[in-house]
C-alpha cells in the first residue's frame, strides 16, 4: 500500500511542475497575440524599439522582465562593476556587449524581455 501512495505522490508532483509552467506560457502567448493584434502592448514595444535605435553604441542600463533576467546583465552590466553597450538591434533582438572586470561578453537579448532602457548618466 505504501508503494501506491508513493506512486500517486510522484504523479502529483509531476502534475504540479507541469501546471506551474503553464502560467508563464499563457502570459507569453497573450503578449504575442497582443503584439500581432496591434494593441497597446504592440505600441509600447514599438516605442521601446524606436528608443533602442537611438541608444545603439551607447552605455545603457537594461531592466529586464522578471521571467527573463540574465545573470551577466544584472550582476555586471547594471552596476559599478561593468557596463552594457547596445551594439545592434532589430525588431526582435538586441545585441549587447557586457564589459566587466572579468572581461567582455556579447549577448543576444529578446526585445520582449526588456522592461526599460535608460542611459547610464540618466540614473
Amino acid at each position: 500500500m505504501e508503494y501506491i501512495g508513493i506512486v500517486f505522490g510522484i504523479f502529483g508532483l509531476l502534475a504540479y511542475v507541469e501546471l506551474s509552467s503553464l502560467k508563464k506560457r499563457v502570459v507569453t502567448l497573450e503578449e504575442e497575440l497582443a503584439r500581432i493584434a496591434g494593441t497597446s502592448s504592440f505600441e509600447e514595444r514599438r516605442a521601446l524599439l524606436d528608443a533602442v535605435d537611438a541608444y545603439i553604441g551607447k552605455q545603457v542600463i537594461l531592466d529586464l522582465k522578471e521571467d527573463f533576467e540574465d545573470v551577466d546583465i544584472v550582476m555586471y552590466g547594471n552596476s559599478k562593476h561593468g557596463t552594457n553597450t547596445i551594439l545592434d538591434a532589430d525588431g526582435d533582438w538586441l545585441l549587447v556587449r557586457i564589459d566587466s572586470a572579468k572581461g567582455s561578453k556579447e549577448k543576444l537579448i529578446r526585445a520582449g524581455a526588456i522592461q526599460r532602457i535608460s542611459l547610464v548618466n540618466e540614473k
